[in-house]
């Protein structure tokens, strides 16, 4: 799909110079001398490596409509995670640098991922962007605070380090940004 320079947003996947780019950052550039531009951050989808580039509102780019399937996480072995289609129960085995860094913590045995891929090549798998995760350990509330000004260190069960507000105790249930690790609030049920 074609669309102007100006209409491109981060997360957009474009193709540039005849590689696949996600728009990282985007920022519009209004100069007092001639017309406005978008300066936009790309990533390279296969190789990782960033590139500034401006695109005027006039050019147009190829925006590009990826394939989305949910897939189920099986397991991982030597840098591969296997994933299978819950309606055909094919398996798949993609590296596990498609999985965002920050996410990786959060892939447990039987989770649902979304695959994201363009003309059959897998270009990102993708965790819910809030999970459900237990409190391994938690520190003790100091004695004085108050719950809306400040937060403890605990631990989840899958080792990440997060902070909480201090009448969230161990074994406790929480909801968490699977992108920042912040602890948006207590599970309910």
């Amino acid at each position: 799909m074609k669309v102007n320079g100006n209409q491109i947003n981060p997360g957009n996947i474009i193709m540039h110079n005849n590689r696949l780019w996600r728009a990282v950052k985007t920022q519009a550039v209004k100069p007092g001398k001639g017309g406005a531009f978008a300066q936009i951050e790309l990533k390279d989808i296969k190789t990782g490596t960033k590139l500034n580039e401006r695109f005027r509102a006039t050019e147009t780019i190829e925006r590009i409509s990826l394939e989305q399937q949910d897939y189920q996480y099986l397991f991982e072995d030597a840098g591969l995670i296997t994933l299978m289609d819950p309606e055909t129960f094919d398996q798949i085995s993609v590296d596990k640098n498609t999985i965002l860094e920050e996410q990786y913590p959060f892939l447990t045995d039987g989770l649902m991922v979304e695959v994201e891929s363009y003309e059959d090549d897998i270009i990102s798998v993708s965790l819910p962007k809030q999970m459900i995760v237990e409190i391994a350990e938690a520190d003790a509330v100091v004695k004085g605070q108050t719950a809306s000004s400040s937060y403890k260190n605990a631990i989840l069960t899958n080792g990440l380090k997060i902070l909480v507000p201090p009448h969230i105790a161990s074994g406790t249930k929480v909801k968490v940004d699977t992108l920042t690790h912040e602890y948006l609030e207590k599970a309910k049920g």
